[in-house]
């Protein structure tokens, strides 16, 4: 169905998205600095009850909302980010990764509507490294400039804390959660269901196999 989207939108897309981004949240970060009443962060956040009232911009100014971190770090936050957006657009092409990350954003909103609390980019900003990270599993970063880590690793830690917040959670925070990765599950769902049945039958195989030997 993308492909048929593609062939009939794709030249709607925005190319280099995540570069317009990443510009714009290091933009808001500087102007942030200065903001010691913390106005621009109001007045960017996702807020349900202030779009409810007419505020319809916070359905989309989330996302240019920065990590909240040193200026050192946020260098090196928006440089990975920009990493991640700019491997999936040259994996995908640029009108799937716009695909991607506007669903991302539905979900994000959805999520917002069903917690009824502020949001920000950071299950959307998640979801870009899951997908990362299924695509390029062996793709090594420096943990802390130091400690090489493979992001296959750290995309299953943070896959164990979503499923400890599905499973500890408020249903409300249970249904945002899941709802806020939509993107992540349509894309890759059904790629994850097809390994999983076939690391079943392989273990099913092995399983007669043994038993099999064992009666010889």
């Amino acid at each position: 169905m993308l492909n048929k989207w593609e062939r009939k939108y794709g030249h709607l897309a925005i190319k280099n998205l995540m570069s317009f981004i990443v510009i714009t949240n290091a933009m808001v970060y500087i102007l942030m600095l200065a903001d010691q009443r913390g106005i621009i962060y109001r007045t960017l956040i996702l807020d349900p009850a202030l779009v409810l009232k007419g505020q319809i911009w916070r359905l989309a100014s989330f996302i240019f909302i920065p990590p909240d971190a040193s200026p050192l770090w946020i260098v090196f936050a928006l440089y990975f980010y920009y990493l991640v957006g700019s491997g999936l657009e040259q994996e995908w092409g640029s009108f799937k990764f716009n695909i991607y990350y506007l669903t991302g954003m539905i979900g994000t909103i959805l999520a917002a509507f069903l917690v009824g609390n502020g949001a920000t980019g950071v299950y959307l900003n998640l979801s870009l490294f899951l997908a990362f990270a299924s695509i390029y599993p062996d793709f090594q970063i420096n943990l802390f400039l130091i400690l090489p880590v493979k992001v296959k690793y750290l995309a299953w830690l943070y896959g164990i804390i979503i499923a400890f917040t599905v499973i500890t959670s408020p249903l409300n925070q249970k249904a945002a959660a899941l709802v806020s990765l939509a993107n992540f599950i349509l894309f890759f769902g059904k790629d994850f269901y097809i390994n999983l049945k076939r690391q079943r039958l392989v273990r099913q195989r092995r399983k007669r196999f043994f038993s099999e030997l064992k009666k010889k």
